[in-house]
């Protein structure tokens, strides 16, 4: 994989998300979509709202969140729609800080049958907006970063 040469510094190194404040993000069980969840799965590393055709995580706080633990929750999301060709849309509500290893897409897509169609970012701070074009270089298919989840379950459903 060719990385982007602002990129490249960040191969080896993991970046932080920061804490968003937390009377601007709304968490999914705070939400009226919420109604519309099919399934939730807890786990240490963070909550998740499977949809009928998306996916909300809320990771928790202080995680470094990385492949191994996300094959977790592919398994599950999997196990859950009984096939191994999924495409769904993914939501990042990040209501608390954590880390992540962007480089890891590369595991996701040669290790996995799900293809994630769009994939939303939830965020209100620049902190947070400036790690969204970090990870734009790293994401093969549609990413965008929202201030509300309001508007990055619209978007999801287009």
């Amino acid at each position: 994989m060719q990385l982007h040469p602002i990129c490249s510094c960040i191969f080896y190194f993991y970046y932080y998300i920061y804490s968003e404040p937390k009377n601007l993000i709304v968490k999914i069980e705070d939400s009226p979509y919420i109604k519309n969840c099919i399934i939730k799965i807890s786990e240490p590393f963070g909550d998740f709202f499977i949809f009928e055709n998306f996916v909300v995580s809320e990771i928790a706080e202080g995680v470094h969140y990385n492949w191994n633990k996300a094959k977790i929750i592919v398994t599950k999301v999997h196990e859950y729609f009984g096939s191994k060709n999924l495409e769904l849309n993914y939501i990042s509500n990040r209501i608390n800080s954590y880390s992540v290893s962007a480089q890891e897409w590369e595991s996701f897509y040669r290790e996995n049958k799900v293809k994630i169609n769009r994939y939303a970012i939830v965020v209100t701070s620049e902190i947070g907006e400036m790690n969204t074009v970090v990870e734009k270089h790293f994401f093969k298919n549609r990413l965008k970063k929202f201030n509300s989840l309001a508007k990055a379950i619209h978007w999801v459903q287009k």
